[in-house]
């Protein structure tokens, strides 16, 4: 009897414990999915392990795209619901608007079709028209004291589309006019409100010297900021190359200052980014609250090296006006992100109003784009992820044995290489079969300390791997041949776990 009940006792202590053991599991199990679907539901934010990188989705993340010339909002006539399936089913994950302060018109740029550059019927912006004529080009004008809700409807179901295709939205606030018949365009020009506001030139309306002007300035970013208060897809730059058109320093603090206190009440708070220059720069003194350094035309990417210390995302949101050819982007899309960079945009000139999906190949605009070098950004952005981005940084470890090759590695060094390597191209070269290379091979060296390695290499243009022999290695240099490829190749080096190794 008394076996009967210590056995007794023991099936009913052993059925406890793997209910207790359950009931924990399955206890932690909806308190991570908890804590994954909060982080979900956050705001785009810099990575609190390494703020070089996003933290998006409760992942380490980059934003790369090759994006339409920023009209998907202003322009009625522009499908963003079709724009934003292309950019899902190529696995992007970025676009860039413009907010509609600023305008293009149809000769602006030579670029066919601009999306920035509606109809003058079909543009539409903060503020609404009213029954007065003489506005620009015959158009009512605009009265600057209200605002149209048809826009703010738009806005919004623009940034629900793309938030169910998790792609981040740039909203640029504001824009500079790069002449004159830009400026007469705007809604801000006098001769096109009802308000008296903007009887100034082109090059003093984003300073302090106009307080009308500011205060219109001040709403807007406002009342933007304020509609957009719940989309975790987003940050906002406060205005596209401020360098041209008399912009001024002080007065991008102003709209980063509204920004802030706009949301200072709130539980979450988005990215704020300032554009930076053409090419490169130095950051001195940047803004506390801006948390994005973007830059244009970053051909070769040394501005990433020189404000790398400011430990702040650096981005290229604008590349472009280099041809036409695929291989100029895709080449400075992998080599900006591999030397550090989490952002990277593309104009990509094959979507217009006509042509939402991006199939359009007949245009002469100055740059390129095409469905073919959005596959191979997405190539890039797969290939980086996949590492544990946070551990990694650029690291000066690896060089080809010969010929003039430029050559980017990420790493976290023992544990895990990023490595492309691509032939250099001139910004803009005249003839680009001129520095091709064509069924190539190279031997990299690289500085590997002690340990045993599997590594793989990458075809830029297809996505298939090619694995190399996993290797021992005593530390030093190590040379590695490629297979052969056209123009640019990367590679994948990690630790490989052996039994014992520590």
């Amino acid at each position: 009897m008394k076996k009967l009940c210590e056995e007794t006792y023991s099936r009913v202590l052993t059925i406890y414990l793997c209910v207790r053991h359950v009931a924990c599991f399955v206890a932690a199990f909806y308190a991570a999915a908890i804590l994954h679907a909060d982080d979900v539901s956050k705001p785009l934010a810099l990575h609190p392990a390494n703020p070089h990188y996003f933290l998006w989705r409760g992942e380490a993340a980059v934003l790369i795209t090759s994006g339409e010339h920023y009209g998907a909002l202003l322009n009625l006539d522009f499908d963003y619901e079709r724009y934003f399936d292309e950019l899902q089913a190529k696995g992007l994950n970025h676009t860039r608007i413009f907010s509609g302060v600023y305008r293009e018109i149809d000769d602006s740029f030579g670029i066919t079709d601009n999306p920035l550059a509606p109809k003058v019927d079909r543009f539409i912006c903060p503020w609404p028209r009213i029954e007065q004529p003489g506005g620009a080009e015959g158009q009512i004008k605009f009265d600057l004291s209200r605002w149209d809700p048809r826009y703010f409807d738009r806005l919004r179901d623009l940034m629900q589309q793309a938030q169910q295709r998790d792609i981040v939205v740039e909203m640029t606030l504001f824009c500079p006019f790069y002449n004159d018949a830009l400026w007469k365009a705007s809604p801000m020009n006098v001769a096109n409100n009802v308000n008296g506001i903007g009887d100034c030139p082109r090059e003093e309306v984003y300073t302090l010297k106009h307080d009308n002007m500011l205060a219109i300035h001040l709403a807007v970013a406002k009342k933007i900021v304020q509609a957009l208060r719940d989309f975790p897809n987003l940050y906002y730059e406060v205005c596209n190359e401020p360098y041209f058109g008399g912009v001024t320093l002080e007065w991008q603090h102003r709209i980063v200052e509204a920004i802030v206190d706009e949301e200072k009440a709130w539980s979450h708070r988005h990215l704020i980014s300032m554009n930076i220059a053409n090419g490169r720069a130095r950051v001195e003194r940047p803004h506390p609250a801006v948390s994005i350094l973007n830059f244009h035309y970053c051909t070769p990417p040394d501005t990433v090296a020189m404000n790398y210390h400011l430990d702040r995302v650096i981005g290229e949101n604008e590349t472009g006006f280099r041809g036409k050819s695929d291989l100029l982007y895709r080449t400075e899309g992998w080599d900006f992100i591999l030397a550090g960079g989490a952002l990277y945009n593309n104009l990509d000139y094959s979507f217009t109003p006509k042509h939402p999906q991006g199939d359009f190949t007949e245009y002469s605009s100055p740059g390129g784009g095409s469905p073919t070098l959005r596959e191979q950004l997405s190539i890039l952005k797969r290939f980086v992820e996949a590492f544990d981005l946070v551990k990694m940084a650029p690291k000066n470890l690896a060089t080809v044995v010969s010929g003039d090759w430029t050559v980017r590695v990420l790493a976290e060094p023992g544990e895990q290489y990023a490595i492309y390597v691509h032939a250099p191209l001139p910004q803009k070269p005249q003839q680009i079969e001129d520095h091709r290379r064509i069924d190539v091979q190279i031997t990299l060296e690289i500085q590997l300390p002690k340990g045993h390695y599997e590594f793989e290499w990458l075809n830029t243009k297809t996505g298939q791997f090619n694995p190399g022999a996993p290797f021992e290695h005593p530390g030093g240099m190590k040379q590695l041949r490629s297979p052969q490829f056209d123009d640019d190749i990367a590679l994948r080096i990690v630790r490989r776990s052996i039994a014992g190794e520590r």
